[in-house]
């Protein structure tokens, strides 16, 4: 990355993702990313991933860790970053502190800023109010004479530099997604700190340096960024840069209409707990993407690829977003039903019981998979669904003892279906479906008064897999032993 102020000699497309690592991965910030990836992929420029991270209480390794595997999981990767001999690391704002201050006693040497020297009981004192009822500073910082600066100096206080932003004025621009946009200066809270007394810049001045180091083309954010942008513009006028292209996009609600935060809902807005509910990755990036965005054909399922070279920054709209789980349901049950059954078969594996799985091999396990992946919402519910395949025998509710087992038709087709047992062709599902249809007919039993006692007898329920599947995957063993069971309990009733 370069360490100094550059141009674009290229006019090639760069974007960027900055969240800071104070938290985990939330979803709005994983909408955002894929905003800005699509974007750079549809027009064959680059994707960078930086950490805001000049927050040293509240910036955390684990969170680092925690946006970069989201990111990954989800498929987004980006172009650049320090080589760790892998895929690229993101880079870091704590790796530029004297670089910023350099920048800043720039814009001190040529006036635009300044040094301030008021203590925070004296910041405290002298807030004013902006137009719109927030917090502002007074600007006497800009007037103090050579006398008081030389008390300040002498008293030890260590200055914060500030930005001078000119009143009265009105910063404009034409936003990619919310149209023209105008914000008066006197709402954004007077001169405002670009560097703390500690040395530490101010995330207005790092994020502007650090675009215009990155050469950043398109900046493409949440929409609570507005009044940042404002005070952002008037940064790169003053050192001199072209100001890129901004996009504001919206907010995203619950379906209460209140915004998404981890204050409020938790781990609902956390990316990577929907990664331990089992939930597909490819389902993920599809729903965040057309939440807000819509393709000029109104297709609503696409991949990442698909959706790579259709994007267009203009069609997104500029209403809040919902986020609803049960759309997110729904996405995600056809990516399980629609992926490869190899790719659904090995993501389940993480959802059972790692001492059951030896039990099969991996073409049973695929089997087993394929038989009940019609009826999963995500892949946690996986186990629940599969659980009656694995061990010798099962526990049969009372109930369907009672209400399926307990008829003289149904110790007749499972004594049939134990005496048949050495003559199924295993591994054949169609095969042994033919086998019970067979014992329907010699025995005149057919509908559930037929298939029931098998499933309760196989399954402990009455629905199901395909029964001949069912019988398949359950191999000879397991079901003599089930229906020996069965018996018994039938005797029993």
């Amino acid at each position: 990355m370069p360490v100094h102020l550059g141009q674009n000699v290229t006019n090639e497309v760069r974007v960027r993702i900055a969240p800071s690592p104070t938290g985990t991965l939330h979803v709005g910030t994983a909408r955002t990313a894929l905003y800005n990836y699509l974007y750079a992929k549809r027009h064959h420029g680059k994707f960078i991933f930086r950490l805001e991270d000049t927050d040293e209480v509240r910036s955390k390794d684990e969170h680092t860790a925690d946006l970069i595997e989201g990111l990954h999981w989800l498929g987004l990767t980006w172009d650049e970053g320090p080589d760790i001999g892998g895929p690229f690391a993101p880079y870091k704002q704590t790796e530029k502190v004297a670089h910023y201050r350099e920048i800043a006693d720039s814009l001190v040497a040529s006036g635009k800023a300044y040094l301030a020297y008021e203590t925070v009981e004296e910041l405290a004192e002298i807030k004013g109010d902006t137009a719109d009822g927030h917090s502002r500073y007074d600007n006497r910082g800009r007037n103090y004479t050579a006398e008081q600066l030389e008390k300040f100096r002498a008293e030890n206080r260590l200055p914060s530099i500030r930005f001078r932003i000119d009143e009265p004025r009105t910063v404009t621009w034409n936003d990619a997604i919310k149209g023209p946009i105008s914000i008066d200066t006197s709402t954004l809270g007077g001169d405002m700190v670009i560097v703390k007394s500690n040395g530490v810049a101010i995330y207005n001045f790092a994020v502007v340096v650090d675009d215009v180091d990155m050469e950043i083309t398109q900046v493409i954010r949440g929409e609570d960024h507005v009044n940042n942008t404002a005070k952002q513009i008037l940064i790169y006028e003053a050192l001199g840069h072209t100001v890129p292209e901004f996009g504001h996009v919206p907010l995203m609600n619950d379906i209460e209409h209140k915004k998404l935060s981890k204050r409020r809902h938790g781990e609902s807005v956390h990316v990577g707990s929907y990664k331990n509910k089992g939930y597909m990755p490819e389902a993920i990036v599809n729903y965040l993407a057309q939440m807000s965005w819509t393709p000029a054909d109104d297709r609503e399922i696409f991949s990442l690829a698909e959706a790579s070279e259709i994007f267009d920054l203009g069609k997104i709209s500029k209403s809040p977003a919902v986020f609803d789980t049960q759309k997110l349901d729904w996405f995600n049950g056809h990516y399980i039903r629609s992926l490869p059954l190899d790719v659904i078969t090995e993501r389940s594996k993480a959802f059972i019981d790692a001492s059951k799985l030896h039990e099969y091999s991996d073409t049973q396990l695929k089997e087993l998979i394929g038989s009940v992946r019609e009826n999963l919402t995500k892949l946690s519910d996986v186990s629940e669904h599969v659980d009656f395949y694995f061990g010798d025998t099962l526990t049969i509710p009372e109930d369907i003892q009672a209400s399926v087992l307990n008829s003289d038709s149904a110790k007749q087709v499972l004594n049939k279906a134990l005496h048949s047992v050495g003559t199924m062709p295993w591994g054949d599902n169609k095969g042994c479906k033919a086998i019970v249809d067979s014992i329907g007919k010699e025995l005149k039993i057919k509908g559930k008064d037929l298939y029931w006692p098998l499933r309760a007898a196989l399954s402990g329920k009455t629905h199901g897999p395909d029964l001949g599947l069912m019988l398949s995957v359950l191999g000879e063993k397991r079901v003599k032993a089930r229906l020996e069971s069965a018996l018994g309990l039938c005797r029993s009733c």
